[in-house]
C-alpha cells in the first residue's frame, strides 16, 4: 500500500509539549488515583497550592506546578508525593505535611526523611522511588507512564510519545503490517482467557469491507482488582492510542469503551481525553489527514461480573441483559449489532502502542517462550506492600511476594495465594517459584485471570476462603444455564455447611462431583472457571476440608461455628458482668463465684469475651 502524507507533524507536536511541561519548573507530583484520593490528595493538592503563593522565593526555580497524576501503583503507602528532579518518594502524606515537604525540600532542598519509605526488612529509610523494592523489580509497560504524567492533559501524554504510533501506523497505511507485528510480539489477551491478541485480529480482519466495531472491555468485576481502571485513570490517550491502532488494523470506523459505573473517575477522564483527542484530530474524522474515521462512546456498565465474558458485554452495550450466548458465531464473524467485533481488555490494548513503537522483538523479549510481556497484577492481602504492580511473564511468585510485596505482614508464615480473582485457584508454597505465566498456572490448577493476586498467611482459613469466592460466583451468575445456574448454588449450601461444623465425609464427594459438572457444562467462562478456588484448595489443603467436618475443627481459628467461648474458673472473680452481657442468657453463675457458659445456647457474639475486666473468657 501507499504511504498517506499526514497534516500534523507528531515531532514538532511533541517538541511543543515538551516546552509547555518545561515552563512548569519544579513538578510535584501527587497521586489522584481513586484509591489515594479517597485518602485526601485533592485537599493535599489545595494545599500546595494555598503555599506555592511563596515560590518567587525559589533559588534554583521560579514557578512550582502540582500536577495530579493517575495511581502510581504504590497504594498501601498513599497519598504519594513524588518529586522527580532529586527523584524523591513521600509517603503516607497528610494535610498537615504539606507545609514540611514545602518548606524543607522545596523551598530548602532538604528531604523530609520522616516522610520517606522505610524498609520492611531493614528498617531503613529510601529516598529514590526506583530503590525502593515495590518498584526496583518491576518492569512497567502499560502502566509506564500512570503515576507520572497528569492524566487530564494530553500534552502531558504526547510529551511522553502519545499517538506517535497511531501517526506511524496511519502514515505507514499498512493494516497487514499492524497484524504481523502484534502476531510476531506474541501479546496474548490480558482479561483472563490468554488469546493470542494478533490471531483474534486477523480472524476479525478476515471481515474486512463492511461495518465492525472494537470493543474495549473495561469491566473488570473481579473483587479486589483494579489494573484497568489504574490505566483508564492514569494513562487514557494511551488506551485510546490502542484503540485506533486496533481499529485501523481490523477496518472498523466505530469504538465502544464498556466501564462498570463504580468506575466514576476513569469515565470522566476518558470522557476529557476523548474530547481533546477530537479536538487534536487523533481521533474523530480524517484522523491526521490520513482519511481513517474513528468514533469512540462510552458505555457504563451496571456492574454485573458477568459482563466481564465478550458476549454478555456485547448484549449489555446493545441494551439487552447481560447474559452470555452460544458460540459459535463468535464475536470477529457476528458480534455488536450482529456485525463483526474485535474485544480486546484494557491492558492489552494499552499494550500495543508500546509494542508499535518499540517493535515486536522487544516485547518478544521479555516473558517466557508461550507467554511474552509483562503482565499486570493488583497485589493485596497479608503482604507488607500492596499495591499495582507489573512484572515479565515468568517472574515467580517468591519474588512478587517476598520481594516486590515485602514479605509477610507482622512476621507470619505464607500460607497461600489466590490468584486469578474469583475464577482462579489457591496455590501454596510449593508454587513459589514456579515462572508465573498462562500454561504453568493453568497446570498449577489456577489461572492468570484478569491479575488478582491475593496473599494469605497462616490465620487463613482456606474453607472459608472458598466459600467466600462460591458465594461471589454464585450470586454473580446469570443463571442462563443450569449447571452454573443450580451447581453453584449447590456448591454453595456445602461449603456453608462445612464452614457451620455440620459437614460430612461425602459431601467432599459431592463438592467435587458438582465442580466438575460446573466446570464441563457451563456456557460460559464464568460458570467453567467457577469451580476452581474449590477445586484447587481441595486438592492443596484438603486436610483443612476434613479437619472442619472430622474434627469439628477450624485449623486457623477463624470459623466462627466452630469457636468455643469458655470461662477459666481459676481467673473468673464471680463479678457477674459476663452473664448481664450476654444476649442470649448462656452464661450461668451465682455472685463471687465462678460462672459457665452454656455450650448448646452460646452464639458466640463474643459480648463477654470482650467485656470481661480479668480476661477470664478466652476461645478455645
Amino acid at each position: 500500500m501507499e504511504k498517506t502524507a499526514l497534516n500534523i507533524n507528531i515531532k514538532e507536536e511533541q517538541q511543543k509539549s515538551l516546552e509547555e511541561i518545561k515552563k512548569q519548573g519544579l513538578r510535584v507530583l501527587v497521586c489522584c488515583g481513586t484509591g489515594c484520593m479517597a485518602n485526601g490528595s485533592m485537599k493535599v493538592i489545595e494545599k500546595f497550592e494555598e503555599l506555592g503563593a511563596n515560590v518567587s522565593t525559589l533559588t534554583h526555580n521560579d514557578k512550582v506546578t502540582i500536577v495530579p497524576t493517575g495511581c502510581h501503583g504504590f497504594c498501601e503507602q498513599g497519598v504519594l508525593v513524588i518529586i522527580p528532579e532529586t527523584h524523591t518518594a513521600y509517603v503516607k502524606v497528610k494535610v498537615e505535611d504539606v507545609e514540611e515537604i514545602y518548606n524543607s525540600h522545596i523551598i530548602g532542598g532538604k528531604p523530609v526523611e520522616r516522610l520517606l519509605y522505610t524498609d520492611p526488612k531493614t528498617g531503613g529509610k529510601v529516598q529514590k522511588s526506583e530503590d525502593i523494592n515495590f518498584y526496583a523489580k518491576q518492569t512497567r509497560t502499560a502502566l509506564a507512564n500512570c503515576g507520572h504524567i497528569n492524566a487530564e492533559c494530553i500534552d502531558e501524554a504526547i510529551s511522553v510519545r502519545g499517538y506517535e504510533a497511531l501517526y506511524n501506523v496511519l502514515a505507514e497505511n499498512d493494516p497487514e503490517k499492524v497484524i504481523e507485528t502484534i502476531e510476531k510480539s506474541g501479546l496474548r489477551g490480558r482479561g483472563g482467557g490468554g488469546f493470542p491478541t494478533g490471531r483474534k485480529w486477523r480472524f476479525t480482519a478476515a471481515n474486512r469491507g463492511g461495518k465492525s466495531y472494537v470493543v474495549c472491555n473495561g469491566d473488570e468485576g473481579d473483587p479486589g482488582a483494579f489494573m484497568d481502571r489504574s490505566v483508564m485513570e492514569g494513562d487514557p490517550h494511551k488506551l485510546l492510542e490502542g484503540i485506533a491502532i486496533a481499529a485501523f488494523a481490523i477496518g472498523a470506523d466505530e469504538a465502544y469503551i464498556y466501564v462498570r459505573a463504580e468506575y466514576p473517575l476513569a469515565i470522566a477522564r476518558l470522557k476529557k481525553a476523548i474530547k481533546d483527542a477530537e479536538e487534536r484530530n487523533f481521533l474523530g474524522e480524517n484522523i491526521m489527514g490520513s482519511g481513517f474515521n474513528l468514533t469512540i462512546h462510552i458505555k457504563e456498565g451496571a456492574g454485573a461480573f458477568v459482563c466481564g465474558e465478550e458476549t454478555a458485554l456485547i448484549a449489555s452495550i446493545e441494551g439487552e441483559r447481560g447474559m452470555p450466548r452460544p458460540k459459535p458465531p463468535f464475536p470477529a464473524n457476528k458480534g455488536l449489532f450482529g456485525r463483526p467485533t474485535l474485544i480486546n481488555n484494557v491492558e492489552t490494548l494499552a499494550n500495543v502502542p508500546v509494542i508499535m513503537l518499540k517493535g515486536a522483538d522487544w516485547f518478544a523479549s521479555m516473558g517466557t517462550e508461550t507467554s511474552k510481556g509483562t503482565k499486570t497484577f493488583a497485589l493485596t492481602g497479608e503482604v507488607n506492600n500492596t499495591g499495582l504492580i507489573e512484572v515479565p511473564m515468568g517472574t515467580t511468585l517468591r519474588e512478587i511476594v517476598f520481594d516486590i510485596g515485602g514479605g509477610i505482614r507482622n512476621g507470619k508464615k505464607f500460607k497461600a495465594v489466590q490468584i486469578g480473582g474469583p475464577s482462579g485457584g489457591c496455590l501454596t508454597e510449593e508454587h513459589l517459584d514456579i515462572p508465573m505465566d498462562y500454561d504453568n498456572l493453568i497446570k498449577a490448577g489456577a489461572m492468570v485471570g484478569s491479575g488478582g493476586l491475593v496473599v494469605m498467611a497462616e490465620d487463613t482459613c482456606i474453607v472459608e476462603v472458598a466459600r467466600f469466592f462460591m458465594n461471589f460466583t454464585q450470586h454473580e451468575s446469570c443463571g442462563k444455564c443450569v449447571p452454573c445456574r443450580e451447581g453453584t448454588k449447590n456448591m454453595l449450601k456445602i461449603l456453608e455447611k462445612i464452614v457451620a461444623g455440620k459437614g460430612e465425609m461425602s459431601d467432599l464427594d459431592m463438592l467435587e462431583e458438582l465442580a466438575q459438572t460446573v466446570k464441563d457444562g457451563s456456557l460460559c467462562g464464568l460458570g467453567k472457571t467457577a469451580p476452581n478456588p474449590v477445586l484447587s484448595t481441595l486438592k492443596y489443603f484438603r486436610d483443612e476440608y476434613i479437619a472442619h467436618i472430622k474434627d469439628k475443627k477450624c485449623p486457623a481459628g477463624v470459623c466462627t461455628a466452630m469457636k468455643k467461648i469458655v470461662i477459666l474458673p481459676e481467673l473468673c472473680k464471680g463479678c457477674t458482668k459476663c452473664s448481664r452481657n450476654c444476649p442470649v442468657g448462656a452464661i450461668e453463675g451465682t455472685v463471687k463465684q465462678p460462672h459457665k457458659i452454656l455450650q448448646d445456647k452460646c452464639i458466640k457474639c463474643e459480648a463477654c469475651l470482650k467485656g470481661c475486666p480479668f480476661k477470664a473468657i478466652v476461645l478455645e
